[in-house]
């Protein structure tokens, strides 16, 4: 297989260790945890994984003696930058405990577990994707590992193999199902330990005790690229008003991310929305205004920056949406039987005045895609409304009624983007490389000093790798209760933008200026050799987060 000048290159790179896991390491307990919330419920859940104590490991003088053990990862859930460097740190963390120690990949993600695909993880295989984007390596998916007889049919190849411990990569979910796991054989006294790790290019993994997710930094540093690409070509053509939807479903983190590093002249952030129970024509009556004040100042062009989820975000389309669900699964038969040009009449007629106002508002394609395009329980699939287009089709026809107002003089020209996929396989950062390799070296320790139902745990991340702090914290301190499905279950609880905190703040201070002003600044690619200020700096949410 070829490869490009750059692969070869980062091949070579080694990536920083905390000074803690450089050499021996002993394992200091701090005070008992407790759950975020629903201290009774999640205990009653989990009685031998709850109230564990928080791990920080040390520098040991010598070493302690553990035997050769077998050790599982799997790769769960979506792609995230730095993937592989987990998986790299977790083989080199248990080659040093024992040079006889095994790691095999369960592949494709949870089902490889349960189905009893893997692969024997050997050194010229870690050696070809060390710092490497992508899950290529063993796969990923979307298997949730929920039921008593998947838990026995993992069990079996553990067993089968001599696997002691099993690392699971994944995002909030990912780790819920390892806590469950961990919680399930720590019941059964199956002597298989359970580790997660914390991934998700979203954020929304995060608390004291995670203070980043692995792959935001990289993602965000490729998304803002291509921005601030977009920006300089705004900038120079000044014709366009280019909206620019970005992942993040459940969180903004990643347009507030972005709108910091690029300073566009408008990001909506979707917790915002939500807090102060906007409608969708207050947005877009927004996002006119300043195209309006722009065009006062001869500036027709601009950029806009939206969360993938937004829609959800907003109280008057989620009321809609679900009396849409409700509507449309009772009467399924008879909508099928109105004529497709007589549907949308169709559904105004049977709506609540408020919802039949806000779905005859909506541009044609939207309102179809609303009603027809379901997913296979009948609902929405909100992640296919093209929200960039919905707002920028709004937009302009809300700027046509103020023309012939005489409240508008400009012209408004719109192109749309959409980055997601772009960012989740690309070649991780120097902070991802390190941040990465460091929780799988975390994660093995975890292991070697018999620890079951713990998160591996790098802080302190604003300092230099040398002086971050490594350890774990037990996953059910992350945990409350939420419906899903309509019944009450355990998860971890999401990291939503605050918007008392340091990064909204900053954003909410400077706003304005960017809205009227052309303030946009360009980060240019990732930069992987040169100056530590270039290379190695953590994202600005985190800076932010630690007044750095």
């Amino acid at each position: 297989m070829s490869k490009s000048a750059l692969q070869i290159a980062r091949a070579a790179y080694q990536p920083k260790l905390p000074k803690a896991l450089r050499g021996h390491v002993k394992v200091q307990e701090g005070a008992a945890t407790q759950s975020v919330a629903d201290q009774e419920e999640i205990k009653r859940l989990f009685p031998n994984t709850y109230g564990m104590p928080l791990i920080k490991f040390e520098a040991a003088d010598e070493a302690a003696q553990c035997p050769a053990m077998n050790v599982g990862v799997i790769l769960s859930g979506g792609q995230a930058p730095g993937g592989h460097n987990v998986i790299s740190g977790l083989f080199d963390g248990v080659k040093r405990i024992h040079p006889e120690s095994k790691l095999y990949g369960f592949l494709m993600g949870p089902g490889g577990l349960v189905d009893h695909k893997y692969i024997e993880l050997t050194a010229d295989i870690i050696d070809e994707y060390r710092n490497t984007g992508g899950f290529d390596i063993i796969g990923s998916g979307r298997t949730k590992l929920e039921k008593e007889d998947q838990f026995e049919k993992g069990y079996e190849i553990l067993k089968e193999l001599g696997i002691k411990a099993l690392v699971i990569i994944g995002g909030d979910d990912s780790n819920t199902n390892a806590c469950v796991l961990a919680e399930y054989y720590a019941a059964k006294n199956y002597g298989v330990q359970v580790i997660g790790c914390p991934k998700t290019i979203d954020g929304d993994l995060k608390n004291e005790m995670i203070e980043t997710s692995f792959g935001f930094d990289t993602a965000v540093k490729t998304y803002s690229e291509v921005i601030g690409n977009i920006e300089r070509d705004c900038n120079s053509a000044r014709k366009y008003w280019h909206f620019i939807k970005l992942m993040g479903r459940s969180a903004s983190h990643i347009a507030l991310e972005c709108a910091l590093q690029t300073q566009p002249n408008v990001c909506i952030v979707s917790e915002e929305v939500e807090a102060k129970d906007q409608s969708l024509d207050d947005i877009v009556t927004y996002i006119a205004q300043v195209v309006a004040d722009r065009a006062a100042a001869g500036n027709n062009f601009g950029t806009v920056l939206i969360p993938e989820g937004l829609i959800e975000f907003i109280p008057a389309m989620k009321r809609l949406i679900a009396e849409l669900n409700d509507f449309l699964a009772a009467n399924a038969e008879e909508f099928a039987q109105v004529d497709k040009t007589e549907q949308r009449n169709y559904i105004i007629s049977k709506l609540t005045p408020e919802n039949a106002a806000i779905y005859a508002s909506l541009p044609e394609g939207v309102a179809r895609q609303l009603s027809l395009d379901r997913d296979p329980h009948g609902n929405v699939q909100v992640s296919l409304i093209e929200t960039e287009k919905l707002l920028s089709e709004m937009v302009g026809n809300k700027l046509a009624e103020w023309k012939k107002e005489g409240k508008y003089v400009g012209k408004f020209a719109a192109q749309h983007h959409f980055f997601g996929y772009e960012g989740r396989c690309a070649a991780p950062s120097n902070f991802d490389a390190d941040y990465c390799y460091s929780l799988g070296f975390a994660a093995a320790a975890l292991i070697a000093n018999g620890k079951t139902g713990y998160m591996s745990s790098i802080r302190n991340l604003t300092a230099p790798a040398e002086e971050w702090i490594s350890g774990g914290v037990p996953i059910t301190m992350m945990m409350n209760m939420e419906r899903r499905h309509g019944e009450m279950k355990p998860v971890i609880q999401k990291a939503l933008v605050r918007l008392d905190g340091a990064p909204f703040q900053a954003f909410a201070a400077q706003r304005e200026q960017w809205a009227k002003e052309t303030c946009y600044t360009y980060p240019g690619p990732i930069q992987y050799f040169g100056p530590t200020e270039v290379c190695d700096q953590p994202t600005k949410t985190l800076q932010l987060e630690h007044q750095k």
